[in-house]
């Protein structure tokens, strides 16, 4: 793997997670961005060999009088469009919910959470959630305080191995959580505000580098904290039952029922291993104190 060059390439060959990806991209600014986001990224070394892509991607811009008179960008997944053009200046936008949009289509061979998945003291914990619940908010304060981060949207389990696989890729915040999160973490490389996108006012937060740099590693479930961020509500763990934690995971799959026989043992597998709680938080500072000692307790054990 070669990790010297840059998005600043028309063309590049990526590894994320277990996918490798080719992107050939003709918009400067998503470029740009992606270089600012993934400057540590595991780049594929494709003079020596040629590798097996998962997903081809291509972000260009329409031809025709909208090219100048309204700018836009589309994407184009393996000679496929799944979605209508972008204005030209959400490029990023597009291409990070592109990518989880074909992921989460088409890795069948996995059980593949909608979740966040963060590893501390070699102990994995799961973080499903509805959005709106605060995931990635949270999310993005562990990940700067001593947390890996595998994923923000993907919880991958493996069938074979029973174990979660590392996607690491730019933390998307929506609308309030981007100024509280750029006040919190005032080190964190961000990308700019996207306003009026379809999910709101948009802004990404780069993964930690050192989680780039072990997105080969792994971790073994033991944990799943079913997060919810209250204002009014003081930091509260509460341990949930195996029966309403399976319901609610299950909800949380992005292919648990295509998954069929294999996804029902694996996520039964899952409740069983792993103990099960709801956080309710209204500050970083007391649901982090609150999750080390859940964690240390943990591995302790």
């Amino acid at each position: 793997m070669n990790t010297q060059d840059t998005f600043k390439h028309k063309d590049l060959s990526f590894r994320t997670g277990p996918f490798n990806v080719r992107l050939n991209s003709k918009d400067q600014l998503l470029n740009q961005l992606l270089d600012q986001l993934y400057p540590h990224i595991p780049l594929l070394n494709t003079k020596n060999d040629t590798p097996l892509y998962h997903y081809q991607i291509n972000i260009e811009h329409p031809n025709g009088l909208r090219r100048y008179l309204r700018p836009q960008v589309e994407l184009i997944i393996d000679q496929i469009k799944p979605f209508e053009p972008y204005p030209k200046n959400h490029s990023l936008p597009l291409f990070e919910w592109g990518l989880n949009w074909v992921i989460a289509m088409t890795a069948h061979q996995y059980l593949m959470l909608h979740s966040a998945v963060l590893e501390r003291n070699d102990i994995g914990c799961i973080f499903p959630a509805m959005p709106g619940s605060g995931k990635s908010t949270l999310c993005a304060a562990l990940a700067y305080n001593g947390w890996r981060l595998l994923s923000d949207e993907f919880g991958i389990f493996d069938h074979s191995s029973k174990h979660l696989l590392p996607m690491p890729r730019a933390i998307g915040l929506k609308n309030e959580s981007i100024p509280i999160i750029r006040e919190y973490l005032p080190d964190a490389v961000m990308g700019p505000s996207f306003f009026k996108t379809r999910k709101g006012t948009v802004a990404h937060v780069a993964p930690p580098e050192l989680s780039l740099n072990n997105q080969h590693i792994p971790v073994q479930p033991k944990l799943i904290v079913f997060p919810l961020f209250s204002p009014q509500q003081k930091c509260r763990l509460k341990t949930v039952s195996k029966s309403v934690a399976f319901t609610k995971l299950s909800n949380n799959s992005f292919n648990y029922k295509v998954s069929m026989q294999k996804g029902f043992h694996s996520l039964s597998h899952l409740i069983a291993e792993c103990d099960t709680y709801t956080l309710e938080y209204h500050s970083f500072e007391t649901a982090i104190d609150t999750l080390k000692d859940l964690f240390d307790e943990k591995s302790s054990q």
